[in-house]
């Protein structure tokens, strides 16, 4: 292996890890917002139930800290890419992509969520770690 197939592994490994990172923080910080009675009181106005308030928001903040330590990275990706669903069709009826309703946000996060389901966290997750430790300690 060359030099510079080495360092292009590890600038793929430190891609990923930004990548799970940066979703999983904004992940967080969304879904402990929604942990306000505020949010609670405006599901009625986008069609869903005041109880939905609880699961919605441990559907974003549990993902999001599976995401940034690499365990159950697709599962977490597949969960969030339906919440940014809900979020472009649901919540801003897909009106447009950018300017007032625009979903370009919620399209770069579902994106970045396919990524990471198809081709997994990278070599620097938990994941990877508990892959390579010795068989007894499984």
């Amino acid at each position: 292996m060359t030099t510079a197939e080495i360092k292009e592994k590890i600038l793929n490994d430190v891609v990923f890890i930004g990548l799970r990172s940066t979703i999983g923080v904004i992940f967080i910080l969304h879904g402990m917002m929604k942990f306000s009675p505020g949010f609670a009181e405006n599901l009625p106005n986008m069609g869903l139930p005041v109880e939905m308030q609880i699961p919605i928001a441990l559907a974003e903040v549990i993902p999001g800290i599976l995401l940034i330590i690499g365990i159950l990275s697709r599962l977490s990706s597949a969960l969030i890419s339906i919440i940014m669903l809900g979020a472009i069709f649901m919540i801003k009826g897909a009106q447009s992509i950018i300017g007032k309703g625009g979903v370009e946000m919620e399209l770069i996060l579902l994106a970045s969520c396919l990524v990471i389901m198809i081709v997994g966290p990278g070599r620097i997750s938990a994941a990877q770690i508990i892959k390579k430790l010795p068989r007894c300690l499984h």
